[in-house]
């Protein structure tokens, strides 16, 4: 549909996009999502990353969310991922099919937040994130606000979509909230990004997703002159399925206006900052994770510059002090 020319949110209206995605993960183990989310991990370790957002979102009813979530946490526990993950809640991503807004709402605040909650005081599941797609016909400002609000009582940190396809001025209502991080925004307006500016909200771009749906590029420019912290995102999903933040940091380039220098410090600090994490990953500094990536090439901008792949660059990426990946 998307190569006829539909837009995400026709595909998503016909009952495809994420709601298609929700039906395999019904029919899917545990054992089955776990396989298959190690298996990424690594494709994403090989590529230089070493720290990971990992979310929830295509579960929607709470116990498949609950699924997903535990499938994340026991890569938290498995001594062979060798990767630092950042755990995302994002039950309020899709409206159940049968149920209004207001009512998947109405579920997410007096059932799902609340149940989570419970677990993760009691030791038995761990969430660092709350995220809510935002937009026109899925959850709008008000109940967004209402179930981040919800998430941030809970302990978690605000990092949600905001401004992809429509203006909502969400951007606002999530630095009032002191968000962490905000995504998309192709939508964003100048009042927004001056909001973001003056809160310190990270600015999470992911131009996979602008290239493949045909939007136009958020202002990233302006996002950076007016000092907002631009972070970079693969937003790995079925809808956009990346696993190179080489590539990433090349579509930044071409399609956003950025250097090379500022998609390095977008892949990597604001990143980190975008997870609440700049403390202690996203450079090389006394003090912090020793994690690295070693380029065999002239010149590290090798990495941009050889589109598409990244196993002639990369040689070694080491986590932690250790060498976890080498090329053969």
């Amino acid at each position: 549909m998307k190569l006829e020319g539909a837009t995400y949110m026709d595909i998503h209206n016909a009952g495809g996009g994420i709601h298609s995605t929700v039906q395999s993960i019904l029919k899917a183990s545990e054992d089955e999502l776990y396989t298959l989310f190690k298996s990424r991990l690594l494709q994403l370790l090989k590529s230089g990353v070493t720290l990971v957002e990992c979310k929830s979102g295509y579960g929607v009813d709470f116990q498949s969310e609950l699924k997903l979530l535990r499938v994340i946490n026991r890569g938290l526990r498995d001594p062979e991922v060798k990767s630092d993950i950042s755990v995302t809640y994002c039950g309020a991503h899709a409206v159940p099919r049968g149920k209004t807004a207001k009512e998947a709402t109405e579920d997410i605040l007096t059932n799902q937040i609340p149940k989570l909650k419970e677990l993760c005081d009691k030791g038995e599941l761990h969430i660092d994130n709350i995220d809510v797609f935002c937009e026109k016909g899925v959850f709008e400002v008000e109940d967004t606000k209402a179930i981040l609000k919800a998430g941030q009582s809970a302990g978690w940190k605000l990092n949600f979509h905001a401004e992809e396809f429509v203006r909502l001025h969400s951007v606002e209502m999530g630095a009032e909230l002191n968000a962490i991080a905000m995504s998309h925004l192709e939508e964003i307006s100048d009042e927004g990004i001056k909001a973001m500016a003056e809160k310190g909200c990270v600015a999470t771009i992911l131009p996979t997703t602008a290239y493949l749906l045909h939007l136009k590029p958020p202002p990233v420019r302006k996002m950076i002159e007016e000092g907002v912290p631009v972070a970079l995102g693969t937003d790995f999903n079925p809808n956009a399925y990346c696993l190179s933040m080489p590539f990433v940091m090349n579509l930044a380039c071409v399609t956003m206006g950025m250097t090379m220098n500022e998609t390095l410090a977008a892949a990597t600090l604001n990143s980190a900052a975008s997870l609440n994490m700049s403390a202690t990953h996203g450079s090389i500094e006394v003090g912090k994770v020793a994690d690295a990536v070693i380029v065999d090439s002239p010149r590290w901008q090798h990495l941009v510059y050889q589109m598409g792949s990244t196993q002639p660059t990369i040689k070694h990426v080491i986590k932690s002090g250790q060498f976890v990946y080498s090329r053969e």
